[in-house]
C-alpha cells in the first residue's frame, strides 16, 4: 500500500516537472520576439549592422532610438488617431451591443429566435465579403479619410453581443418579472440589474474590442489615404516599407515598441476581467 502510494506521489511529481518544462519552452518561444524586439530597440544602428552574429545581449543599451522614431515621423499623429478610433468605435459598439442582447436574452417578439440564428449564421461570412461591401458603401458617401468612415463599419460585433446575450440569459427571470412589477422600465431593468451583474463581461468586451481597434490594419488602409488619418498599424507599416525604417531597424524597432506598450500594460492590468468575464460567459446556471 504504502509503496502504491509513493509510486503515485512519484509519477505525480514527474507529471507535473515535465508539464513545466513544456510550459516554459513554450513561453520562451512566445517571449522571445517581444524580448528580441526591445533588445533591437536598445541598440545603437552601429552596433546592429556589425552583428554578423546575432548577440542576444548589448552592453551599451541606448534609448536614441526612441528619440528618433518619435522625431523622425507623425508617431504621435499615429498614436492620437489610433486613441480616438478605439474609444468612439469602443463606445459606441457597447451601447449598441448591450440593446440588442437585452432585446434577444429578455424581450418577446416575433421571430426573435430566427433573427438571433441568421445573426449567429453571418458569422460565418468571409470577412473579406464583408470588408468589400463596406468600402463600397463608405466611398459612395464619400467618407474616405474621415473618422466617421474608420469607425462605423466596426460598431456592431455578433459575437459581442452573442456573449452577453448569454451572461444576461444566466440572471434569473423572477428578477426581470420583481421588475416589471415594481414599475421599472425595460432601460431601467437594463442600467440596474443587468450591467451591474454583467460588469465582468462587459469590461472584457471594451478591453478586447480596444485591442482589435489598436491591431486593425487592413480596414483603415483600405479607407485612408492620407497620412493625417492613419492608425498606429499603418503609420509602422509606412515607416517599414519607407523612409528611415528600411534602413535604420533599431529605430523601426522603437517605433514598434512605442506601440505596443500600451496593449501589453492594458492586457497585464485587466487580464483576470478578460479570462473572468469570458469563462463566465460561456456557461449557464
Amino acid at each position: 500500500m504504502e509503496d502504491s502510494i509513493k509510486r503515485n506521489k512519484i509519477a505525480r511529481v514527474i507529471i507535473l516537472t515535465i508539464t513545466y518544462i513544456l510550459l516554459s519552452f513554450w513561453a520562451l518561444i512566445v517571449i522571445f520576439p517581444f524580448y528580441w524586439m526591445i533588445l533591437s530597440s536598445l541598440k545603437t544602428y552601429a552596433e546592429y549592422s556589425q552583428e554578423y552574429i546575432p548577440k542576444f545581449y548589448t552592453l551599451a543599451p541606448t534609448f536614441e532610438n526612441y528619440v528618433t522614431a518619435w522625431t523622425s515621423v507623425k508617431l504621435l499623429r499615429y498614436m492620437m488617431n489610433t486613441v480616438i478610433y478605439a474609444l468612439f468605435t469602443t463606445a459606441i459598439m457597447l451601447v449598441v451591443c448591450l440593446l440588442a442582447s437585452f432585446a434577444f436574452a429578455r424581450l418577446d417578439f416575433k421571430g426573435k429566435n430566427l433573427i438571433f440564428t441568421l445573426f449567429l449564421a453571418m458569422m460565418m461570412i468571409p470577412n473579406e465579403l464583408v470588408i468589400i461591401t463596406n468600402y463600397t458603401t463608405i466611398v459612395n458617401l464619400n467618407l474616405r479619410n474621415t473618422f466617421v468612415g474608420l469607425i462605423m463599419p466596426s460598431v456592431l460585433s455578433i459575437f459581442y453581443i452573442y456573449l452577453l446575450r448569454q451572461n444576461f440569459m444566466q440572471v434569473s427571470d423572477s428578477l426581470y418579472l420583481a421588475a416589471k412589477v415594481d414599475g421599472t422600465s425595460d432601460f431601467g431593468y437594463l442600467t440596474k440589474v443587468l450591467i451591474p451583474l454583467s460588469k465582468p463581461t462587459i469590461i472584457s468586451i471594451i478591453i478586447l474590442k480596444l485591442i482589435e481597434c489598436w491591431n486593425s490594419f487592413v480596414w483603415p488602409r483600405l479607407i485612408t489615404t492620407n497620412s493625417d488619418y492613419y492608425l498606429v498599424s499603418n503609420g509602422i507599416e509606412q515607416i517599414k516599407s519607407g523612409g528611415f525604417g528600411r534602413e535604420n531597424i533599431p529605430a523601426m524597432m522603437a517605433a514598434v515598441v512605442s506601440v505596443s506598450v500600451p496593449l501589453l500594460i492594458l492586457f497585464v492590468l485587466f487580464r483576470k476581467q478578460i479570462m473572468s468575464g469570458v469563462a463566465r460567459s460561456g456557461t449557464k446556471g
